[in-house]
């Protein structure tokens, strides 16, 4: 879902966020059909997805007549604690949506599942991903006539299903997404249907799961661990699945290709306990630190780790070169965004409230900084001198991921091109900037290593890595690669 513009409110909360130098999530999907708890379970589905997206969730239901839908900003466990929420979601099929918003505001009327009521029924839907030609969808659909209750692109979906002349539910939902470009994992109900659907590439995660023999739809294998279902299979790249009361059936609409799931579920965001494509992202994140440890050895006491992101890569860096782990840093998890920091000073400590500094490990040696990746830079610049002035003798950073250098397009929320400061900087400057002693970052080929492959093959990528490489796997319609930043606020504002 491409970025859309910061709300003042918003733009004040990054000044003084730590997080604002992240990757900001994605969003999570989950569903489940025929389960007499199904709303409940769904809650705590959503519960495990909570890092995929924490702005706002949804939950929507349907009793075998009519369907019900509770949406609200903020996190699952403040929406969705009360077992009077739950109550008014009867039925034994239900969906819901974890969202960060990259397409359209945070506001109510964009948080998902959304709901339409079609000529056979009603349909609601989730989406994880970003339609790369959904603004313009959206416009074409905006001048014959459709009328928009969202500024998010999964609404357009709702519109083509809406719009075919096919007599077949899963007929009419393929027609549309044979429509759409770029990124998405659907879950979607409609009265009789529980269905999923993945891009032809498989760049966002989606799995089958069951419970009870009930089937179950969800963005990571962490949603099937908290309420002990079972893990069946990953819906396959370009595969429709519909689960009913006559069974399970599989639908193939697109010519078929080689999956190039997203290297950024196995860097960043994916839980380290989940599974993704048969890999478990804890061994894959621990191998990108060793393999790190490899290409770009450190003369160090302490291998230190960014918490919680560089804590597996941390480790296998560790592991690798025989230097001793240690918490150099402690995360306090008790911090939110909205505290209120009143001067600029005060805000210029933002990251300390986040992390300390441990400086019974870190006084007097020479240490080794690790974390996953370098967005803006800002954040690694402040740990870096949190660093000396707990009493480090060298700083030296290590990145298990290449250089941030492209925007994604997909559902990362990147800055534009002239934010990321590995696409401005080369690697000394960007060194000078975080007031490291080193800085080096993981290889290209040496992800690939990691992932158990022998390095890129250019011809034939096995991932979506284009934060990288530049090298996008879809048509890229909303930004005509010209000046995207600018292209999508012109079609946007067309668009609404």
């Amino acid at each position: 879902m491409q970025k859309a513009p910061h709300t003042p409110a918003e733009t004040a909360a990054t000044e003084f966020d730590p997080n604002a130098d992240r990757l900001r999530e994605e969003c999570g999907v989950f569903g489940i059909f025929n389960h007499p708890d199904a709303a409940a379970i769904t809650a705590l589905g959503l519960h495990a997805l909570q890092h995929r997206g924490q702005e706002a969730a949804g939950i929507v239901s349907f009793d075998g007549s009519r369907f019900h839908s509770e949406r609200r900003l903020g996190l699952v466990g403040d929406a969705f604690a009360k077992r009077e929420v739950i109550d008014r979601l009867p039925g034994t099929s239900a969906i819901g949506h974890v969202r960060y918003s990259t397409t359209g505001e945070t506001i109510l009327r964009n948080v998902q599942p959304l709901f339409a009521e079609l000529n056979a029924g009603g349909f609601a839907i989730g989406h994880n991903g970003n339609l790369t030609n959904g603004i313009k969808l959206r416009r074409d659909l905006v001048r014959e006539g459709a009328m928009m209750q969202s500024t998010t692109d999964t609404e357009v979906i709702l519109h083509l299903v809406a719009r075919s002349q096919r007599n077949q539910f899963v007929d009419r939902f393929i027609e549309g997404l044979r429509q759409l470009e770029g990124a998405y994992a659907f879950v979607g109900l409609t009265n009789k249907k529980l269905v999923g659907a993945r891009d032809p590439l498989g760049i966002r995660p989606l799995v089958i799961g069951k419970l009870d023999g009930c089937p179950i739809l969800a963005s990571e294998t962490c949603a099937l661990d908290i309420i002990g279902a079972t893990y069946v299979r990953d819906v396959e790249n370009g595969e429709v699945v519909i689960f009913d009361e006559d069974g399970f059936q599989s639908h193939k609409p697109f010519p078929p290709m080689a999956a190039r799931p997203c290297i950024f579920e196995y860097i960043y965001f994916a839980r380290p306990d989940s599974i993704v494509g048969g890999r478990p992202v804890y061994e894959v994140r621990k191998a990108m630190g060793a393999q790190l440890a490899m290409e770009s050895p450190a003369a160090a006491d302490v291998i230190v780790p960014v918490p919680d992101s560089g804590v597996p890569a941390a480790l296998g860096f560790a592991q690798e070169s025989g230097i001793p782990f240690e918490l150099g840093i402690i995360r306090n998890h008790y911090v939110g965004r909205t505290f209120i920091q009143p001067t600029q000073a005060i805000r210029d400590q933002g990251v300390r409230m986040k992390h300390s500094a441990n400086r019974a490990v870190v006084e007097g040696k020479r240490i080794v900084l690790v974390d996953d990746s370098i967005v803006r830079g800002t954040t690694s610049r402040k740990i870096v001198q949190m660093m000396r002035d707990a009493g480090a003798k060298e700083v030296h950073f290590r990145i298990s991921s290449p250089p941030i250098k492209h925007p994604d397009f997909y559902g990362i929320d990147t800055p534009d091109a002239d934010k990321l400061l590995a696409a401005t900087h080369d690697l000394e400057s960007m060194r000078q900037f975080i007031g490291a002693d080193s800085l080096a970052f993981l290889s290209v080929d040496g992800i690939y290593r990691a992932m158990g492959e022998p390095g890129r093959d250019p011809a034939k990528p096995k991932y979506t890595d284009h934060c990288f490489t530049g090298d996008y796997p879809t048509p890229l319609t909303d930004q005509g690669m010209q000046d995207p930043s600018q292209k999508q606020l012109s079609l946007l504002a067309e668009a609404i």
